[in-house]
């Protein structure tokens, strides 16, 4: 099972038990029959509006953190736009691999924020697949995504403009925090997958 049918089930376990829930609580409640069928009615059509909602977020990349070792499928540079206040992401399409160097077989779209340094990293990885070089890649902090508590950290000691547009007043002599996330991201020539010993294939 993957993680996307594990997400699936658990909501609709849960969803299910609270409807379970509900309805021993009306059955014992002191309500007219009238305002009972109106609860279960509403409670389903909010189950069904909740479940159509949550596929909609199918498609949207993950701020979560990367796996600590991937394939690169594909990428997309969005560089910052002042103007509409955009500060700017590198999409990764990724796989995750195992131990032994072995795709997972399941792709994933995961979003980070935009730094000079990622997106030569990441343009530089994408010409290479192109010339037939297929590329893997590492998070040295295992994560590179959003969330991620030094960030946290980061934004409370460091004044946002600052942040968000890597830069401050040389003249007040305001700290400078370096950008966040995607520095560890490391994109090396693709490792073959480890075999298992001869003495195991036979």
């Amino acid at each position: 099972m993957t993680s996307l049918q594990s997400v699936i089930l658990t909501l609709a376990v849960s969803y299910a038990v609270l409807g379970a829930l509900l309805l021993l609580v009306l059955v014992r409640a002191r309500l007219p029959w009238p305002a009972k069928a109106v609860a279960v009615i509403v409670t389903s059509a909010f189950y069904i509006a909740s479940f159509a909602g949550a596929r909609g977020l199918l498609g949207w990349a993950s701020t979560e953190a990367l796996p600590k070792s991937f394939k690169l499928l594909q990428a997309r540079i969005v560089e910052p736009h002042s103007v509409e206040g955009d500060s700017g992401s590198v999409y990764l399409w990724i796989e995750a691999l195992d131990e032994d160097n072995h795709p997972s077989g399941v792709p994933r779209a995961f979003r980070l924020p935009f730094t000079d340094q990622l997106a030569d990293k990441t343009h530089t990885a994408m010409n290479e697949i192109k010339a037939g070089h297929p590329q893997g890649g590492r998070a040295a902090d295992f994560g590179g995504g959003e969330g991620r508590l030094i960030d946290a950290v980061r934004e409370y000691i460091t004044p946002k403009t600052v942040i968000e547009t890597s830069g401050g007043d040389s003249s007040t002599g305001e700290f400078i925090a370096p950008p966040p996330g995607g520095e560890g991201v490391v994109f090396t020539p693709l490792p073959p997958p480890r075999m298992p010993p001869k003495d195991e294939q036979d």
